[in-house]
């Protein structure tokens, strides 16, 4: 039997530099085939705002989990843990390994260690997401403090989620599959993670919200505003450009909002994969790409 490619996966907080050192490793290594696991990035029209790799850099590197839902759809963990197995399952076809790149922790967790997801309550669900965001966080944090812990305070979709499922089942949300503290090793896996100075990282963040405006972010936004379901209207700068253009907010108050919460939700990201002992961690002073050689040192090898 031909024994079965070790896969790459790159980490790391939001506006780190992930995709363009991927891309670089992709372009070296020659036999790798890009698969995104960002939660946006799977959303056809949603370009600008979630930087999705450009139109060229799909061309010249095979990409997978990119543009596979309309914004208009709930896509889910369980939808993406379907996806991925069989975009892997043609990259081993074709002899290639995955460079599985994105920082939703919870579908690289997916990704490595096959989650077995829970059952759905749908009365349940419907009654905690009418519910205001900081009483479910709080419920949550008394039920199930791990998953507390990583999901967004304000994102009343993710947390009404982990309620339903914690309530529903008599077991924490936390708990399913190995579980979201576990880590076993998976020796089909090679894990690395980007590494920035925060003041490095926090400036990024707010530099890549400029570029995407003057990129025709608010255009993007006000175009697919009619045809967005709950899940894409919480991505990063669409919820606040969303508001923007309901008249609830000014674009630089809009922006503001934005670059602090990415700030926030980077950070979580940080801690989130911080605890994986099974990652490599590699660290710039300011540019990514300069990790290229170290990475390539430590993947080179099949």
């Amino acid at each position: 039997m031909t024994k079965r490619p070790s896969h790459l996966v790159l980490v790391g907080p939001t506006a780190s530099g992930k995709s363009a050192l991927a891309m670089e490793v992709a372009r070296r290594l020659g036999d790798v085939e890009l698969v995104s696991a960002d939660s946006m990035q799977v959303y056809r029209g949603m370009d600008v705002g979630t930087a999705k790799p450009s139109p060229a850099e799909q061309a010249e590197i095979r990409h997978h989990l990119l543009d596979v839902a309309d914004p208009s759809e709930d896509y889910s963990v369980a939808r993406f843990q379907v996806d991925v197995a069989t975009a892997i399952d043609g990259i081993e076809q074709r002899g290639h390994r995955a460079l599985v790149v994105g920082g939703t922790g919870l579908y690289v967790h997916a990704v490595v260690d096959g989650l077995v997801l829970p059952g759905e309550w749908p009365e349940l669900r419907a009654e905690l997401e009418v519910q205001p965001a900081a009483d479910l966080h709080r419920r949550l944090v008394e039920l199930d403090p791990l998953a507390a812990s990583r999901i967004e305070p304000g994102n009343t979709r993710r947390l009404a989620r982990a309620l339903e499922v914690t309530l529903g089942s008599g077991r924490p949300f936390s708990s399913f599959g190995p579980g979201l503290g576990a880590y076993p090793p998976n020796p089909r896996f090679r894990l690395a993670g980007v590494w920035l100075p925060q003041p490095v990282l926090a400036e990024r963040i707010e530099t890549r919200y400029r570029d995407q405006l003057a990129a025709g972010f608010l255009d993007e936004v006000r175009r697919l505003a009619p045809h967005m379901s709950r899940t894409a209207a919480q991505a990063l700068g669409y919820k606040e450009l969303l508001a923007h253009l309901a008249g609830s907010c000014s674009l630089d108050e809009a922006v503001d909002l934005a670059v602090g919460r990415t700030r926030k939700f980077a950070r979580r990201q940080r801690a989130w994969f911080r605890r994986d002992p099974r990652i490599t961690w590699f660290g710039a002073v300011a540019n990514p790409v300069d990790l290229l050689p170290a990475l390539l040192g430590d993947w080179s090898l099949p």
